[in-house]
């Protein structure tokens, strides 16, 4: 008995040594997408803001494009497990598993989950051309339209993707409009201003400013509530409070490490992680860019992976039930 104690506490000891020695070497947090986007600026952000509770330590941000970000998730599965590289990614976590039916990686399996960082509101966007200027009026002419609209997004498993298979399978319309793909935001927005295509939905970061030089119709927001304290988008309505019962869709981020990081490792980047999100400075610049700084049970390992194992089900039905896969 007496040695079984021994042997304990000789490995706590050498745990917290562990833990206290981390991290021995520069940390890197993989962005599965190219430099300059949303969740790139998310990383970067959040990298300096952990280095302090980290104790200085240097944290360098890489990027893995490709693959509906699946080729920098691969990456980070495959990592060694020892909490010096990391996956920062969005809904796409949730998402791959319905939209890739190949993939290398298991989304609950194959990670330490560490805790969520934000939520990104999305917006339901209609061309300036359409005569509705309300939520109410927008559907109604949609489905006086039937088979007449196109829905824009910006490739398959994008945020404006999901949005949109969403919202059409919450309201039924999933039949009424042509969906028409772009390579990305920027063209699908562009020939939305124009009234190339009728409808968008799409995250904040890329909306907000369109909104609010009067280049698009804004219609509402998918948050589960107003957006209340958001100064331009306060006032319109969320698609639950137009009738859209439990309609609450958000572009959240996580941060994730790979599956069998020491759980003294894990403690530490999530005790980091929180420190992190109540950086004052932090929180301006992540509202900055439309985010929500997450202050709920989610910052935790287990409340995260509890929310994330939930979205997969939600999105992969929505996937499932259009067809529209990604391999």
């Amino acid at each position: 008995m007496k040695k079984l104690l021994a042997l304990a506490a000789t490995v706590a000891v050498a745990g917290s040594a562990f833990a206290q020695s981390f991290p021995s070497k520069p940390i890197t947090i993989v962005v599965p997408f190219a430099a300059g986007g949303p969740t790139d600026l998310v990383a970067r952000q959040l990298a300096e803001a952990m280095r302090k509770p980290l104790g200085g330590a240097t944290i360098v941000v890489e990027n893995a494009a490709g693959a509906g970000g699946t080729i920098g998730a691969t990456r980070v599965a495959r990592a060694a497990p020892d909490g010096h590289t990391l996956l920062v990614w969005h809904i796409g976590m949730a998402a791959t598993a319905g939209l890739y039916r190949r993939l290398q990686f298991n989304a609950l399996e194959d990670f330490e989950y560490l805790g969520i960082i934000n939520d990104v509101p999305m917006t339901l966007l209609g061309s300036p051309k359409l005569p509705a200027n309300t939520y109410r009026d927008f559907e109604n002419y949609i489905r006086a339209n039937q088979g007449k609209l196109n829905l824009a997004h910006a490739g398959l498993g994008s945020a404006s993707h999901l949005c949109g298979l969403m919202w059409q399978s919450a309201v039924k319309l999933d039949k009424s409009m042509t969906t028409i793909a772009y390579r990305g935001t920027a063209p699908a927005m562009n020939d939305l201003i124009g009234g190339q295509v009728d409808v968008m939905c799409d995250q904040t970061t890329n909306t907000t400013s369109q909104i609010e030089a009067g280049r698009v119709k804004a219609f509402a927001v998918t948050t589960a509530k107003r957006l209340d304290d958001h100064k331009l988008l306060k006032d319109y309505p969320s698609l639950q409070e137009m009738g859209l019962r439990g309609f609450d869709l958000t572009i959240w981020h996580g941060m994730y490490a790979p599956k069998g990081t020491p759980a003294e490792i894990t403690k530490r980047l999530n005790d980091a992680l929180q420190v992190a999100l109540k950086d004052p400075e932090f929180i301006q610049k992540q509202a900055a860019l439309g985010a929500l700084v997450a202050r709920d049970n989610r910052v935790t390992p287990a409340g995260h992976k509890t929310f994330v194992a939930d979205q997969i089900t939600k999105l992969k039905a929505v996937i499932e039930a259009a067809g529209q896969f990604a391999d």
